[in-house]
């Protein structure tokens, strides 16, 4: 019977371990987490912006139409500190690309609420409102675009949080006029920000453009401590539904063949019991 129970307590302790190693781990930023905007070539923007973060290029070294955006961070073109954050987006961007498991969504996200874990389509699309639900990670993989309608929203609730919510593009992402998105979006290519559209995170792309006309920008909650120090003394917390602090860590189960290993240890949790059941009464 002891010999039962001990196997009993084993394959509990490896269900519930199973569930939090294959939870999805948070991207690892490294000197790309003081940037709210950072791009390959160039950054462009038009109109009255409002950026919290810091701003960079590399390899490119120009940003134009910066005399009507309100910065609340460093501007970094082309210089080491944006090397070295350029560099950390390339391996945060392999990181996202890579993580598991993976579960397998349709290209519309619109109309429907998500829990933590990584999810994958060739290309992302959002009209109307995706609803992020729960504390934890949440991975995106996009093949190649990432496209918004007009107004769309990324929602969050019950303790989702946009510090913990990354888009991996495989190309380039638009987020049309006055759509209110969530989140670190860490883009192959370009990333462009139509009149109006919100941003609580970060716009990082790769190798090509930032585009904004009439944006807000933040990434405040999530950023680490400016480039430079002083400038982000400034910075303010976005006044809607972004959890400022860490969130707590979660168990997310798996899908796949880590799902199926799980399922075999409960249904020998059982099995043993049920042995335990027949044999009590009865000597070891």
């Amino acid at each position: 019977m002891k010999h039962i129970t001990t196997i009993s307590l084993a394959i509990l302790m490896a269900v519930a371990l199973a569930g939090t190693a294959f939870a999805a781990a948070s991207v690892n930023l490294g000197t790309a987490k003081s940037f709210a905007v950072l791009a390959g070539t160039t950054i462009t923007n038009t109109g009255a912006t409002t950026i919290t973060g810091d701003v960079g290029v590399h390899p490119g070294k120009t940003a134009t139409g910066f005399t009507t955006v309100t910065l609340h961070g460093a501007k970094h073109l082309g210089d080491a500190v944006a090397l070295s954050a350029k560099n950390s987006l390339v391996t945060a961007y392999n990181d996202a690309a890579g993580a598991t498991p993976v579960t397998s969504v349709p290209t519309e996200l619109g109309g429907t609420t998500l829990n933590p874990g990584v999810y994958a389509s060739d290309t992302l699309g959002l009209t109307g409102t995706v609803t992020l639900d729960g504390a934890g990670v949440y991975i995106f993989q996009a093949g190649s675009t990432l496209i918004t309608a007009p107004n769309s929203t990324v929602a969050l609730i019950n303790g989702a949080s946009a510090c913990s919510v990354y888009w991996q593009v495989g190309s380039s992402a638009t987020l049309d006029t006055s759509t209110s998105f969530k989140g670190t979006i860490i883009a192959l290519t370009s990333i462009a920000l139509k009149t109006g559209a919100t941003l609580q995170g970060r716009a990082l792309a790769r190798n090509g453009a930032v585009t904004m006309d009439h944006n807000t920008i933040n990434d405040s909650a999530c950023a680490a401590p400016s480039s430079t120090g002083g400038a982000n003394a400034t910075r303010t917390g976005p006044p809607t539904d972004i959890a400022a602090s860490t969130p707590p860590p979660i168990i997310v189960w798996p899908s796949g063949p880590v799902l199926v290993l799980i399922v075999v240890a409960v249904i020998a949790l059982i099995g043993s019991v049920r042995f335990a059941a027949s044999r009590s009464g009865k000597p070891d």
